[in-house]
């Protein structure tokens, strides 16, 4: 009984995004390069900068 009342609800409702359905990452695409890669590296830049000029 307690079996089925988990499995009801461990399941995704329909019209949901399902993690089985993503596909990996193309980094042919320079918009993944730019959103995965260099935008991440120039937010840790720009953060260790602000708390560099915030500490003065």
């Amino acid at each position: 009984m307690i079996h089925r009342c988990i499995t009801l609800f461990a399941q995704l409702p329909l019209g949901t995004p399902n993690p089985d359905d993503n596909e990996p990452l193309d980094f042919s695409d320079p918009f993944n390069i730019v959103v995965f890669i260099i935008l991440p590296i120039v937010a840790v830049i720009l953060y260790m900068v602000w708390r560099k000029n915030r500490r003065k």
